[in-house]
C-alpha cells in the first residue's frame, strides 16, 4: 500500500498573531488555484520557537512565515541563510526541507521591489537618489533591495539618529545620514522616498516631518497599509507625485513562499488585494 499523500500546511509565527493578513491572502490563493493544503497562524512565544520549529515539519508543515518578534532570531535557529536574509539580519520565509534541514530567506526586499515596479511602472532606481524615513528592520529590507537594483545614494533618517548610523556602518558609503529634526531635507533632488516607520498607521503617531520638498514625478511609497492612502501619501498625491501603498508589498514579498510551500506561483492581482482590504 502506497503512503498517504499529505496535504502541505504552511503558518505564520508571531507574538501577537492576530493581526496577520497572510492566512487570508494564502487561503485566498489556495482556494483560487485549486490547491490541497492549509495555512494558519501560530502564536508562538520565543522560550518556545526552537522547540516548535523542530516538531512542525513532523506535523506536515513545509514552511512558515516569521513576523515580529521573531524575525531576528529565526536566523540562529536556522541550517541554511540566505545572503540576503543575513546582510538584512532577519528572515520572514522558512523552508523545512527533506533532508530536515530549515532554510531561512527574507523576501520583503523583493516585495518591496516587486510593488515599486507594478505599481510605478515607469520607476528608475538610477534616476536620483532614495530617501528613506525609518531604520529598523523593514528599512534594512528597503536598503538592501535599493542598493542591489542600482539606486546610487540612499538618504536615511530616524527618530533614533544611531539606528541609521547603524545601518551606514552596515551598507557602506552610498547611505547618507539626516538628523531627524533635519529629515525634510532628505526630500531635494530624490526620485524615490520611503516611509518604513508606523508613523501615520491607525493607532500610531502621525507622520510630521514636512514634505514640501517633494517634487511632481517623484516615486513615494508608505509601507503602512493601514489606513490604505495614509496622510503621508495622500500629501504626497496632492503635490503631484507617483504614490504606491504598502498592501503590494505584503502580497509580493508572500508569493516566494507560497511557490516553494504548495507548487505554483501564486497571481498578485486585484482579487487577492480584495481578499485582504476586505476582511
Amino acid at each position: 500500500m502506497s503512503e498517504e499523500a499529505r496535504i502541505p500546511i504552511a503558518g505564520v509565527i508571531g507574538q501577537p498573531i492576530t493581526h496577520s493578513k497572510s492566512p487570508l491572502l494564502h487561503a485566498h490563493w489556495l482556494k483560487t488555484l485549486g490547491l490541497p493544503g492549509h495555512y494558519i497562524p501560530m502564536r508562538v512565544e520565543r522560550n518556545d520557537l526552537k522547540s516548535v520549529l523542530q516538531t512542525l515539519p513532523k506535523a506536515g508543515f513545509v514552511g512558515v512565515n516569521v513576523t515580529i518578534p521573531h524575525k531576528e532570531y529565526v536566523l540562529e535557529l536556522a541550517d541554511l541563510v540566505t545572503d540576503r536574509a543575513a546582510l538584512i539580519g532577519a528572515a520572514n520565509t522558512l523552508i523545512f526541507r527533506k533532508d530536515d534541514k530549515i532554510h531561512a530567506d527574507n523576501t520583503d526586499g523583493y516585495g518591496f521591489i516587486e510593488n515599486l515596479r507594478h505599481g510605478a511602472p515607469g520607476w528608475n532606481p538610477v534616476a536620483g537618489p532614495a530617501a528613506v524615513f525609518g531604520a529598523g528592520g523593514a528599512a534594512r529590507a528597503v536598503v538592501a533591495s535599493l542598493l542591489e537594483v542600482g539606486v546610487r545614494e540612499i538618504r536615511i533618517s530616524n527618530r533614533t539618529r544611531s539606528r541609521a548610523d547603524a545601518l551606514r556602518a552596515d551598507f557602506g558609503s552610498r547611505l547618507v545620514v539626516y538628523d531627524w529634526v533635519q529629515a525634510g531635507n532628505m526630500l531635494e533632488g530624490a526620485a524615490t522616498v520611503v516611509n518604513t516607520t508606523s508613523l501615520g498607521m491607525v493607532g500610531k503617531p502621525a507622520f510630521r516631518v514636512p514634505l514640501d520638498g517633494l517634487s511632481p514625478g517623484t516615486v513615494v511609497t508608505d509601507l503602512v497599509y493601514a489606513p490604505l492612502i495614509t496622510p503621508f501619501l495622500e500629501t504626497a498625491a496632492q503635490m503631484g507625485c507617483i504614490t504606491v501603498d504598502g498592501l503590494g508589498m505584503l502580497l509580493h514579498q508572500a508569493t516566494p513562499g507560497f511557490e516553494r510551500w504548495f507548487g505554483k506561483r501564486p497571481p498578485v492581482d486585484e482579487a487577492a488585494r480584495r481578499a485582504v482590504l476586505d476582511s
